[in-house]
């Protein structure tokens, strides 16, 4: 990107910020309507200590902490003229709730009560105050809507309309304080006639003074005829600069004073009228602005789609950027005015009162989500560097996820109307949800590195130091932000929340490491380990069974927050029991039944594997082959009733896809028979394998290969010499056919717990047992966390891509 482009992308942003800042003032003052004070008491903190709520009745937040949070002196007459206002307020509802105590609402007294409220005047005088600005601060929070999403070079239009007219006010403004300084000082004119330098070179006379005001006057009027947007006459045009300063030479003249006084705002008519004249044939352009971009947006969606609407206008108007820039902006604007207040707050305070601002509307909400996926996207950047990896989808939605994950909590945890105090600290708790998703995103980028490392023999021991150091970081942190939460806080839901959601981290670490190492100890053995499924099975079981017992108890927990503690915030509980909702169906309902439906289909090749016979060691030396799934020695080996020779293990994989040969295409065995003739075919199968087979002589020239092959490779298609009665089969059949096996395989939980697919080759949930290549995550796993950290729990969708 070249530095021309970079610098019209940032001014572009900068001239997005002024309407945000401007829905961010509305949004303060509650878009004109009265609002519920925080209360005058004491109330109980959910963490079991005494939290002071603020005295100060103010809606401003610096009043509220100076008075309260942080122990200063707010502004008692902002406060005393709300005290007022709300009691007014309350004493004619009070007044009205009485009458209808005393009458009854479907009383004969109807009629009176609500005449009296007609007559009230003081409530009268409130609504009518309330509604006027409630209408100019809709009117105000729509132009500044549009005007953010408008066009760049619409955009420009509307500032050079808005600079010019602010340069007429400006240019009035100096215009009257030039002829103030000349209104209390000795004629300028009779200086000048006689010559008088002492009094005209003095740095403290009024020609000095007046010096500034011409110069400014002056560079006002061609900053005017340049932008403005009125009709150009070259006359006019070179005039400007002359009329923008005439107010203050035609006040050297000996003019009468009722005059000069008129002479700022006749000098202002000129600016005034060509402001006028472009607004009126603006206004017409702006309607069809409008209305073309609503044209655009509706053919748009009927094309592409609403989801792609909104993704192309979030590019478009590079929503993030100018969030982080408002925001930024808002804090140093903070900043500043506390360093310049007459007692400056100490460091810790003081940020603790920015951050306790820059979360007070859902403008200033959205500004800090902004800032906090930029440093979450960064953080995952430096592990991926840290861990020499280069492409990772996990990395690439983490700052997306924790953004939406950040949001979602603040909305349903009600930051904004939360007073002060209590803001900071759900702030804190929010923040801390925030730390242990991004746990579980960073372990979702070192765990398929950790497989790969295992599997493919990688010498490099710099890259496993590096995984294993990532692991052993994912397993300390969450325990010192335990050991610190336990010691400082008494227990309650939300700790017990942050708890599960830690040691699930720590859980899935531990297994990840389990894995790691199981294939490890598999890519040095120099045999085939036939109960490395098995163990593989046993390892990821127990984490699985850990999550969905997390996800069990953090929904009962969530539900207990939403009935109980939810009250107070109606927005907040509808989120929370949306995204239960969404919780308990994709990680309870269809994890619990994938993961059944798994063990069934393990059991069931399991049962059938068992029926099968083994082959004998002579057998084995007279078949003299490798197993046609995995393309490895078979020192023990099943037969099926089609005379072909595989692993157990690789067969039970088989068996999860389908019940045919992975040969020759016939039924191993006929599933719909009876359980009273399971012993008949087993006799059968017995009496076969006891029979001669016809066996080709092994070839040694296409069989040169060495005994063991390591399970980071796929050695070549061997040819289908296993039995005379099997068919020529194609290579890519039966390559087809182990990547099918080997992706069936999962690990469930035995009670139903883990997830996986049963007819999918591409499921995100299996794991290949030859080459111990574990999917890499993608965004469905980052968007899991984010659901469960807002819901409460801690449990991860493993959708299954037919289930996506």
């Amino acid at each position: 990107m070249s530095v021309r482009t970079k610098v019209l992308s940032f001014v572009d942003v900068m001239m997005r910020v002024p309407p945000i800042m401007v829905i961010d003032e509305i949004l303060k003052v509650g878009m004109g309507l009265p609002t519920r004070l925080y209360p005058n008491s004491v109330t109980k903190d959910t963490d079991g200590g005494q939290a002071a709520a603020p005295t100060d009745a103010s809606n401003s937040t610096y009043a509220v902490l100076r008075r309260t949070f942080f122990g200063l002196i707010g502004d008692d007459a902002a406060a005393s003229a709300i005290n007022t206002t709300q009691a007014m307020l309350e004493r004619s509802i009070d007044n009205a709730s009485k009458t209808a105590q005393t009458g009854g609402m479907l009383s004969s007294s109807f009629n009176a009560l609500m005449d009296e409220l007609a007559q009230d005047a003081t409530l009268a005088d409130i609504l009518t105050m309330t509604t006027v600005k409630f209408v100019i601060c809709l009117l105000g929070f729509l132009s500044a809507s549009c005007i953010f999403m408008l066009w760049t070079r619409h955009l420009v239009m509307v500032y050079m309309f808005l600079t010019s007219l602010g340069l007429t006010f400006l240019s009035y403004w100096s215009n009257v304080s030039a002829l103030a300084l000349m209104e209390r000082s000795p004629s300028i004119l009779e200086d000048v006639l006689s010559m008088n330098t002492t009094r005209l070179l003095d740095s403290g006379g009024v020609v000095m003074s007046l010096a500034p005001h011409l110069m400014a006057q002056w560079f006002m009027g061609m900053l005017f005829a340049y932008i403005h947007l009125g009709p150009r006459f070259a006359l006019l045009q070179k005039s400007m600069p002359i009329i923008f300063t005439s107010p203050i030479l035609l006040a050297m003249l000996p003019l009468p004073p009722r005059l000069i006084g008129h002479l700022p705002v006749i000098a202002g008519v000129t600016p005034i009228i060509l402001t006028m004249i472009t607004l009126m044939k603006s206004a017409m352009e702006a309607s069809k602005t409008v209305y073309n971009g609503y044209q655009y947006a509706m053919n748009f969606v009927s094309n592409f789609g609403l989801s792609a609407l909104i993704e192309n206008e979030w590019q478009r108007l590079n929503v993030p950027s100018v969030l982080r820039v408002f925001w930024t902006l808002r804090i140093i604007q903070g900043g500043y005015a506390l360093i310049n207040s007459d007692t400056p707050l100490p460091l810790l305070p003081a940020v603790q009162k920015l951050l306790v601002d820059g979360c007070e509307t859902l403008t200033a909400v959205l500004g800090m989500t902004a800032v906090i996926s930029v440093v979450c996207h960064y953080i995952g950047r430096g592990f991926q560097w840290y861990l020499l990896t280069y492409d990772n989808d996990e990395e690439k939605s983490l700052g997306t996820v924790s953004a939406v994950l950040f949001y979602i909590l603040a909305l349903q945890t009600g930051l904004t109307s939360l007073s002060p105090d209590k803001r900071f600290v759900r702030l804190c708790r929010n923040l801390c949800l925030l730390v242990t998703a991004l746990l579980h995103f960073l372990h979702n980028i070192v765990s398929p590195i950790l497989m790969s490392l295992s599997a493919a023999r990688n010498p490099s021991r710099k890259r496993h130091v590096r995984a294993l150091s990532v692991c052993a970081f994912l397993i300390v942190v969450p325990i010192c932000l335990l050991f610190f939460l336990w010691t400082q806080h008494s227990p309650s839901t939300w700790l017990l929340a942050v708890t599960a959601f830690s040691v699930e981290v720590v859980v899935k670490v531990l297994v990840s490491l389990a894995t790691y190492t199981l294939f490890s100890i598999d890519a040095r053995r120099q045999f085939f380990w036939e109960k490395l499924d098995d163990y593989l099975y046993y390892v990821r079981a127990f984490g699985n069974s850990v999550e969905f017992c997390f996800g069990i108890l953090l929904f009962i927990n969530g539900a207990w927050i939403l009935v109980f503690e939810s009250a107070q915030n109606a927005t907040g509980g509808a989120i929370r029991a949306i995204m239960m909702c969404i919780h308990a169906y994709f990680n309870i309902w269809c994890e619990a039944r994938a993961g059944w439906s798994v063990f069934m289909k393990r059991r069931s090749a399991v049962h059938k594997i068992s029926a099968l016979p083994e082959a004998t060691p002579a057998q084995l030396r007279a078949f003299d082959d490798v197993c046609a799934i995995c393309y490895q020695e078979m020192y023990s080996a099943k037969i099926t009733r089609c005379r072909h020779f595989f692993h157990g293990v690789c067969l039970r994989k088989w068996l999860y896809v389908q019940d045919r040969c992975p040969l020759c295409h016939e039924i191993m065995m006929y599933t719909d028979k009876a359980e009273n003739n399971a012993n008949e075919t087993e006799e059968e199968a017995a009496a076969a394998a006891e029979q001669p087979l016809r066996i080709y002589p092994r070839d040694e020239a296409n069989n040169a290969n060495p005994a063991r092959h390591s399970p980071d490779r796929a050695p070549p298609v061997p040819e289908a010499s296993t039995s005379t009665a099997a068919p020529p089969v194609n290579a890519a059949q039966v390559s087809s056919a182990v990547n099918a096996a080997a992706s069936s395989t999962s690990t469930p939980l035995p009670a139903g717990i883990a997830p996986s697919t049963s007819s999918s080759s591409t499921s995100n949930s299996s794991y290949i047992t030859a080459s111990g290549q574990q999917p890499p995550p993608t965004a469905t796993s980052a968007a899991a966390v984010a659901t469960a950290a807002a819901s409460n729990t801690t449990h991860m969708f493993r959708m299954s891509q037919d289930q996506q």
